[in-house]
């Protein structure tokens, strides 16, 4: 079975996520077959950026969203548009109006809410 589910990246404490396509077997970082989106969840608001095209083509061939990827699509309106595609509206009809949606949305500032870890000091000076 096909998953479309989040891919782990960024360092300790500071993760981001690609959204990919990949098969339910393979490991959370493991091999995928295609990605379509980005999410940082660290922005304020949120950074989403999914392709809608690509993500309405696997769902409508029968890939799955884990529960994650099933509520980003929800707030994006993936999910509305994919059952609209089900009763015939066009593809490209569909892929513009997210668009035009993605274009309405808020910019969210590119600093994040927390800022990254800092390194701790030593607790032994070796100069005594």
């Amino acid at each position: 079975m096909v998953r479309i589910r989040l891919r782990r990246i960024g360092l300790k404490r500071q993760p981001s996520y690609r959204i990919v396509v990949a098969d339910s077997e393979a490991p959370r970082n493991g091999r995928y077959i295609e990605i379509i989106g980005f999410y940082n969840p660290r922005t304020e608001p949120a950074t989403v950026t999914l392709d809608e095209g690509r993500a309405l083509h696997w769902l409508k061939v029968g890939a799955q969203p884990s529960e994650a990827v099933a509520r980003l699509m929800k707030n994006l309106g993936t999910l509305d548009r994919l059952a609209r595609l089900h009763k015939g509206e066009s593809l490209e009809a569909l892929v513009a109006e997210a668009e035009a949606a993605r274009a309405a949305m808020p910019q969210p500032n590119p600093k994040t809410r927390r800022p990254a870890p800092v390194a701790k000091p030593a607790l032994f000076d070796s100069a005594e």
